[in-house]
């Protein structure tokens, strides 16, 4: 039963850059924050600093523009862990000829995305390899009417070689044939 059921489990917005960035970016806006209004106040909130000195128009203005923007967006990625977005797994059973796709989404209605596709509608695994500044590893469920589904989830690229690795694995446990996209 269990040769017949395989499930990989996809980690989704937990990862370690992600709490970096959220802690990085709070502190960061915190401390900008603290110096533009020390400069409009002309009292020293800031132990290692001396803001009060900044004069309000421009630098305090924009001081407290960018600490405001910055904990907006660490706040956001902060959010984003504690929903775990995009974490879930992909489940291929041979048992019921299913393959499902489950992820978390934002909280509401559609908080649980789940795509669900019988292993006859599956043409071929996929694998779409691009380098450069931003390079992408990825690995596709290629279905019959040309649609193609990432079965990989956004992080840092694997070798190339554990990624072939993974998605021959996947092609021979679902019996169907590899491609290059």
């Amino acid at each position: 039963m269990q040769k017949d059921i395989r499930q990989d489990k996809i980690i989704g917005s937990r990862r370690f850059s992600n709490y970096f960035w959220a802690i990085f970016l709070c502190i960061g806006g915190l401390s900008f924050l603290l110096a533009g209004i020390s400069s409009y106040f002309n009292t020293n909130l800031l132990p290692f600093a001396n803001p009060a000195e900044l004069a309000f128009i421009p630098q305090g203005i924009v001081m407290i523009f960018y600490g405001t923007l910055s904990m907006s967006i660490g706040a956001y990625i902060s959010a984003t862990l504690v929903w775990d977005i995009g974490s879930g797994y992909n489940e291929y059973n041979k048992i019921e000829n299913l393959v499902k796709v489950v992820r978390k989404g934002f909280p509401g209605k559609n908080r649980e995305i789940l795509l669900t596709y019988p292993l006859a509608n599956i043409r071929s695994i996929g694998i779409k390899i691009s380098e450069g500044l931003n390079p992408k590893h990825s690995i596709y469920l290629c279905l019959n009417d040309e649609r193609k589904i990432p079965l990989t989830p956004v992080q840092q690229p694997n070798t190339i070689s554990d990624l072939e690795e993974e998605a021959a694995d996947l092609a021979k446990f679902l019996d169907l044939k590899l491609e290059n996209l």
